[in-house]
């Protein structure tokens, strides 16, 4: 007895620090010599419990806190090991800390690309990618279902088991969820909180839960983001189509005015112009193919009025401007003079007079 008092290792405060961010399960170092005394101390930080195991059995689970190791705080180990109230003698089991703290930033992908039927565009292959956050809410259901005789588990260790469970179910979700493949390109924050809805319940059941889950991007074949591609911009662009084309135009304008050759786009600006007003003149001349260059323009009816009204020549009667002083045709004066020999007065546009007979 006294032997064996020398050799073994009594525990009197057990407690463990973490090492790394991302560890799930750690079992604290106990060699074969090493007994927990009664009344020792164990101290489990924020973001951990404890769980004590004797004989490959789950017993007592501590959360946060120091708690001292008795009887009347460890109702199962003292009833596993038939313990009376008031035992002394130091025991043996094993202690595990388990991480309850969120593990961030895990990623995950479709190793393969899935189909799935879009109304628009039929069957496709698709991919997707993202990252989930988890953390552990039931300690006994992640031992008993994923730790085994490990004495240590990680995220890593985890990690396949949880992206299995997310690319297993995805393709089933995008179908019970009716979204055609644009939505999904669109509507990413959308499907991901659907997707995050519809999983947790797989994490649940493996005692886990998935407070966040994003899906980042999913690529379709070349021909579908190209559609895709076409259709946003159409979409950006409805009912401002016409803003669009003023500011394009505007563009233009003042990139042609910055041009160092400015003569040269002015003469292109003046060329357009042009063009324009040619267009606009062939236009008029197809609409009234009387109207060209040199043809006489018809007269008003006002024209035409005040033309009848015209006074005659008062010697070969051809029709006079108004305020004529000599005929256009023939050349005769129209203004009323007086004979140079016999004085009499002359008729306007007479050529000799008709007292004397002398031509005027």
């Amino acid at each position: 007895m006294p032997i064996r008092a020398l050799t073994r290792q009594l525990l009197k405060v057990i407690e463990w620090t973490p090492t790394s961010r991302d560890w799930i399960v750690h079992r604290f170092n106990m060699d074969s010599r090493a007994e927990i005394m009664n009344g020792s101390s164990l101290t489990v930080r924020e973001g951990q419990v404890a769980i004590l195991c004797k004989d490959g059995k789950i017993a007592d689970i501590f959360p946060p806190g120091r708690h001292r190791l008795e009887t009347a705080n460890m109702p199962i180990l003292t009833s596993l090991m038939s313990w009376n109230k008031g035992f002394r003698s130091p025991f043996v089991c094993e202690v595990y800390f388990v991480n309850t703290s969120l593990i961030t930033g895990n990623k995950w992908g479709t190793a393969n690309p899935f189909t799935m039927r879009d109304p628009e565009f039929g069957v496709i292959r698709i991919r997707a990618f993202g990252t989930y956050n988890f953390r552990v809410i039931d300690p006994r259901l992640v031992m008993v279902n994923l730790l085994g005789g490990a004495a240590d588990f990680s995220a890593g260790n985890i990690g396949n088991k949880l992206r299995s469970i997310i690319t297993s179910n995805l393709s089933n979700i995008i179908a019970s969820s009716k979204y055609s493949a644009i939505d999904l390109a669109t509507k990413l924050q959308d499907f991901s909180q659907l997707a995050r809805q519809q999983l947790d319940d797989g994490f649940r059941a493996i005692g886990f839960e998935l407070p966040l889950m994003v899906v980042e991007n999913i690529s379709f074949p070349e021909e579908v983001e190209r559609a895709i591609d076409s259709r946003s911009s159409i979409g950006v662009l409805d009912g401002k189509m016409g803003s669009f084309v003023a500011m394009q135009q505007a563009q233009a304008m003042r990139d042609m005015a910055n041009n160092q050759a400015g003569f040269g786009g002015a003469m292109m600006g003046f060329g357009m112009m042009g063009g324009m007003g040619g267009n606009m003149g062939m236009n008029a001349m197809q609409d009234d193919p009387t109207r060209g260059i040199g043809a006489a323009q018809p007269k008003t009816p006002k024209q035409q009025k005040v033309a009848s009204k015209a006074t005659p020549c008062s010697a070969c009667k051809a029709p006079l401007a108004a305020g004529a002083r000599f005929c256009g045709e023939c050349g005769a004066s129209q203004a009323a003079g007086k004979c140079g020999g016999c004085k009499a007065k002359l008729k306007p546009g007479a050529r000799f007079c008709s007292e004397c007979g002398k031509g005027v």
